[in-house]
């Protein structure tokens, strides 16, 4: 087990068996601990303000307020940067994902992956966007 800081992580999708087969992923590997979760963006963004964060996993598409929206949010918020900076964001997709590479990209994402990518995947991608952050 490491003796640095865990990687805190918040996951945000609006639905609540999406967020609970990442928390068994994520909390079941050393060094990476769930901080939160959210339904939306906007709560997304909320907990950011109040919360440092290192890593936020996100659905592109949500109710109110959408993964791109959300992220694009997040890295250009002042209460955020005075949490410690923007976090790292690793976006979610059922959907055609070759549809979301250049907006993910556009709002500063670390990756982009399908929803059902190997927990292996995940891991690796959290992973490298808290490194890059911190």
């Amino acid at each position: 087990m490491s003796t640095a800081e865990p990687v805190s992580v918040l996951l945000v999708d609006d639905s609540s068996q999406q967020r609970l087969g990442w928390r068994m992923i994520l909390d079941a590997q050393d060094g990476i601990e769930v901080a939160d979760e959210a339904p939306d963006g906007a709560r997304a963004l909320a907990l950011a303000r109040r919360t440092p964060l290192d890593v936020i996993v996100m659905d592109v598409r949500m109710p109110r307020v959408g993964g791109l929206t959300a992220a694009q949010r997040i890295q250009t918020d002042a209460q955020v940067r005075e949490q410690g900076g923007p976090p790292g964001v690793v976006l979610m997709t059922a959907l055609d994902l070759e549809d979301f590479v250049g907006p993910s990209a556009e709002v500063g994402a670390d990756a982009l992956l399908y929803k059902d990518v190997e927990a292996d995947t995940l891991i690796a991608a959290v992973r490298a966007a808290a490194t890059a952050r911190r």
